[in-house]
């Protein structure tokens, strides 16, 4: 079975349940995987669902967690990060030749495990009696995706461990509210976001590895290119507070955390 093929096709699938699906099967044949290049190379990516409606993020509502409606929206933007996560990595695994196995194994991983976290959160907002689709979204996920379409070394810099990490910091953060609403479907969404930091923390160490590998094979100093990246494709400000403990844990270095904590992004 040549994998990058089967993970671009399951990229194109349009509804999340199909897509979802489309990834554990993949990932429970991973005996009989093959590595070649991916073929039928696509038209627009990636395949989703007529909803949500995508607006601009500066125009998505604030979401509280204090009333039900509040919670359902908070759990419906948490779902849409899941399933643009699911996107990103299959789009990693088929775009990017000449990578060793292991980067392919790796970010399928990562697409198996977001799966995951989509359906398990997807569940806890039909309990609260919506469905993904429900509230408007924003695509500034997959925007970086487009950008660092033709240049590895910048995927890995600004989506995993740029975008992606900053659920690291934002986490702890929901969490702390969730908890002080203190309603049985609040507690619920806190146990499922201690699942997802555990593991979102692996897949920013994958990210960082693989940025460290690239930069190391092109003779970069990683935390100098990194600057030049975040200038180059205006990547966001990344602010305060930091979950240092998860960062380390991720694999970021003191350098590179004494950057955020010191200098920002400037």
């Amino acid at each position: 079975m040549e994998m990058r093929t089967r993970a671009l096709q399951t990229l194109q699938l349009h509804t999340p349940e199909a897509k979802c699906a489309a990834v554990h099967a993949l990932w429970a044949a991973q005996a009989h995987w093959t590595f070649g290049t991916a073929q039928n190379k696509p038209g627009p990516l990636p395949g989703r669902p007529e909803l949500p409606r995508l607006i601009a993020p500066g125009t998505v509502p604030k979401r509280t967690p204090y009333t039900p409606q509040g919670r359902a929206a908070l759990l419906h933007a948490i779902c849409h990060i899941e399933f643009n996560a699911i996107n990103l990595a299959l789009d990693a695994v088929w775009r990017f030749d000449g990578m060793p196995e292991t980067f392919y194994r790796d970010w399928m991983r990562v697409a198996e495990e977001e799966a995951q976290h989509f359906e398990m959160l997807h569940r806890e907002l039909q309990t609260l009696g919506h469905s993904y689709g429900d509230f408007d979204a924003h695509d500034g996920l997959w925007e970086m995706c487009e950008k660092t379409a033709d240049d590895i070394t910048a995927r890995m810099a600004l989506v995993p461990r740029t975008l992606e990490a900053r659920g690291l910091d934002a986490t702890p953060l929901i969490q702390a509210r969730l908890r002080k609403v203190g309603t049985p479907d609040a507690l619920r969404i806190c146990d499922c976001l201690d699942v997802i930091l555990r593991e979102e923390i692996g897949h920013v160490d994958i990210g960082n590895r693989w940025y460290r590998w690239l930069c190391l094979q092109q003779g970069l100093e990683p935390v100098a290119h990194y600057k030049a990246l975040v200038q180059r494709h205006k990547a966001p400000r990344l602010r305060p507070p930091f979950n240092t403990e998860a960062r380390q844990a991720a694999g970021f270095s003191a350098d590179e955390i004494a950057y955020l904590t010191g200098d920002g992004l400037d």
